[in-house]
């Protein structure tokens, strides 16, 4: 039996929900291992629609939900999304989700920190949530950061904060921004202990004897390979590891723990925010994709930008991420289409690249080398079979398989769960 980690192979958005619940439903636990509150997954249930962002898409489906200590937890975030989807009918307490008692914890200090940062760049923003997760990572690396375990412990709370604020209030005050108090932040804290340390454990004691029983792991993954903190579009990324290896870093399972990676890509692209997308569309066409596809963020609200496939891009993904199969989604979007491009690299200042340089310069000037697909009139919406697909539409995803160097596992039609075409079963070994 396999345990399977779930990674977006783009920029994000690539429709990982609808996915992770597919595969939710045949888990026995769900594991996310990476990121905070600035990502979030989508799900329609039995008409239901549920949009998480910390807790793990599994608990739709009453499975067991774990968030890893590589999570960066805004308690009050947290708190508010487990009683929204309370209210939706879902059940969330201690025996259904489990929290990494070494996970970082998210105050009010790092938004607005991050905030700050944000408007002092200007022209030159990077494009953050301003939720506060780069700040919080900062202080993990820098030794500083305040656990959900230090809530069992007031007095290492008091000392930490003294470290915490020295360093926030003076880059604060720098930026003209307001500071902190020391009483107001610990009061916080201590009034939330007993709502969050009930939910506290070392969680991988829990998923080291899960695996020896031969349950079924699931390591739900945050954004996407392509805003990876080391092998993204730095500096427009996110502020964490995505790449599949974090699974056993973020949640304390070992190196071994994962036996499949499934990469999540969109039949074409989107990406939020600031940075570099040499594919993308600034026609009618872009707006097309991003009207059919209904390109909005789920956490942000912003209108993604959109544009034709990166195979250069998801290849890389797929090298660097570790990625043995993929997920190709919302190939419905391009129904209708006469024809379809696709990105098979890159010219940059008169040379040719099939692989995204790491230089910003080199980034912003690259400019996609489009090979031209026949498009298909019929509809592929529903889709539950290689035989319901056009023969174009087949013929699209075979040419993305040769160009990614990987094989398509599974096929998305549509948002509803079971509009799945499987080719191969990832929870088998």
């Amino acid at each position: 039996m396999a345990n399977v980690a779930v990674i977006g192979a783009q920029w994000g958005d690539e429709g990982k929900g609808k996915v992770v619940d597919w595969l939710a439903s045949r888990a026995d636990i769900v594991v996310r291992f990476q990121g905070g509150h600035n990502a979030g997954h989508t799900l329609v249930v039995g008409g239901q629609t549920y949009k998480l962002s910390l807790l793990p898409s599994g608990l739709v489906r009453g499975k067991l939900g774990i968030i890893g200590n590589g999570v960066v937890i805004d308690p009050d975030a947290l708190l508010a999304e487990i009683e929204k989807v309370r209210a939706q009918g879902l059940s969330v307490g201690p025996e259904t989700l489990r929290i990494a008692e070494n996970a970082p914890l998210i105050l009010p200090l790092h938004g607005a920190l991050d905030r700050a940062r944000e408007g002092a760049r200007g022209d030159r923003k990077i494009g953050t949530t301003g939720r506060g997760i780069g700040p919080a990572y900062e202080d993990k690396v820098a030794r500083r950061a305040i656990r959900v375990c230090d809530l069992a412990e007031p007095e290492t709370l008091s000392d930490k904060l003294d470290e915490l604020l020295l360093h926030h209030n003076t880059l604060l005050r720098g930026l003209g921004a307001p500071t902190f108090e020391k009483r107001e932040l610990l009061d916080k804290l201590l009034a939330l202990a007993p709502k969050i340390l009930p939910f506290a454990e070392p969680v991988w004691e829990r998923l080291d004897s899960a695996r020896k029983a031969g349950k079924r792991i699931l390591f739900e993954g945050a954004q996407a390979v392509m805003l990876d903190v080391d092998h993204g579009t730095y500096p427009f990324v996110t502020s964490s590891n995505t790449v599949a290896a974090t699974a056993s870093a973020g949640s304390g399972m070992g190196i071994s723990g994962v036996n499949f990676v499934l990469g999540i890509a969109k039949a074409y692209c989107t990406r939020v925010g600031s940075g570099p997308f040499p594919t993308e569309l600034h026609d009618e066409v872009g707006l097309g994709l991003g009207d059919r596809g209904h390109e909005f963020g789920t956490v942000t609200g912003r209108r993604r930008r959109c544009g034709w496939f990166d195979a250069t891009l998801v290849r890389q993904a797929v090298k660097v991420g570790g990625i043995q199969g993929l997920a190709l989604t919302k190939l419905d979007v391009l129904d209708g289409m006469k024809e379809i491009k696709v990105g098979v690299g890159y010219r940059i200042h008169g040379e040719t690249f099939r692989r995204l340089p790491a230089g910003l310069r080199a980034q912003a000037a690259a400019e996609p080398i489009f090979e031209t697909l026949e498009g298909w009139s019929e509809s592929t919406r529903g889709a539950k079979s290689w035989a319901d697909l056009p023969a174009a539409a087949v013929k699209y995803v075979r040419r993305i398989e040769e160009l990614i160097e990987a094989p398509v596992t599974l096929l998305s039609t549509s948002p509803e769960r079971d509009d799945t075409i499987l080719v191969r079963d990832p929870f088998e070994d």
